[in-house]
């Protein structure tokens, strides 16, 4: 199947990124969002991502200009008719995504694959809300997109060989490396990831050690890049609660229990980086 046209639903952190590498790729982008300063808030990301690769001399100012050439912002999910691949990056909600996919599923052409980045949300039960559930697939980027390589390339119980095999193909024409997984809760990524942090924050709820002790078994022990305090603060508290809930709800099993000090800075609005508190203070 041949895709030009790729629209990116959601122009925060991950949306902006995925447009910007489809867009490096030679890809004609739409990026959408609901209001016309989200959209513009995401451009100017992006701008300055490429503006950084030129001051280092990976790409050249008329290549800057050529990515941005490819992209065109929009407010209106009408302009879904025309595309020919759509990929979700909205908030990780599962009623937020099944609105959007239904909606997608009517305005969208028929031959149209409708993807969704999302981080665990089961695949086949998005699929479910459309009408064309053999074309709905997974596209789990990695944060943040522009840098890391992997993509989680995740089937439905209905997806096709035919609509895989044109997501493996395009996943490498954005220079990154398809991994496929099977449709379970948190995927590969997320499934191992996430427990190790709120094993984590168990261990500073309990008394264990400080939070600065806990990340540095893990940065030098482990040879982990950061911690799992740090790394949870940098995805941000209320996204870890909801993975962990997400496991918990989706095998029934209380391994995947979120700790109560997780849920407590949550409620307290203490969600990471983005707010500028979480386990620690940014200024």
């Amino acid at each position: 199947m041949n895709v030009q046209k790729i629209m990116v639903i959601g122009a925060g952190q991950m949306g902006s990124g995925i447009a910007q590498v489809c867009a490096q790729a030679g890809y004609s982008v739409l990026l959408n969002d609901l209001k016309q300063e989200f959209v513009d808030r995401g451009l100017g990301i992006i701008k300055k991502n490429l503006s950084r690769q030129v001051e280092k001399d990976r790409i050249t100012a008329q290549q800057m200009e050529e990515v941005l050439s490819n992209l065109t912002p929009s407010t209106d999910i009408q302009d879904a008719k025309n595309v020919d691949l759509i990929i979700e990056a909205a908030v990780e909600n599962m009623e937020i995504k099944t609105k959007i996919f239904s909606q997608l599923d009517q305005i969208a052409p028929e031959h149209a694959i409708l993807a969704s980045n999302t981080s665990s949300l089961p695949i086949t039960e998005i699929a479910a809300a459309t009408k064309r559930p053999e074309k709905v697939i997974g596209m789990h980027f990695m944060n943040p997109v522009p840098v890391m390589k992997l993509v989680e390339i995740i089937r439905g119980l209905a997806t096709t060989d035919e609509v895989y095999q044109t997501i493996e193909d395009i996943t490498k024409a954005l220079k990154k490396v398809p991994v496929e997984v099977n449709d379970f809760p948190g995927f590969v990524s997320n499934r191992v990831l996430m427990p190790m942090i709120n094993e984590a924050i168990f261990t500073l709820y309990e008394g264990v050690a400080t939070k600065e002790a806990i990340d540095e078994v893990m940065k030098l022990g482990m040879n982990h890049p950061m911690g799992p305090l740090t790394l949870a603060d940098f995805i941000g508290l209320d996204t870890c609660l909801y993975i962990m809930e997400t496991l918990h709800e989706g095998f029934g099993d209380d391994k995947y229990r979120p700790c109560p000090l997780l849920r407590k800075y949550v409620k307290a609005g203490w969600l990471g980086k983005k707010t500028g508190r979480g386990f620690y203070v940014y200024e």
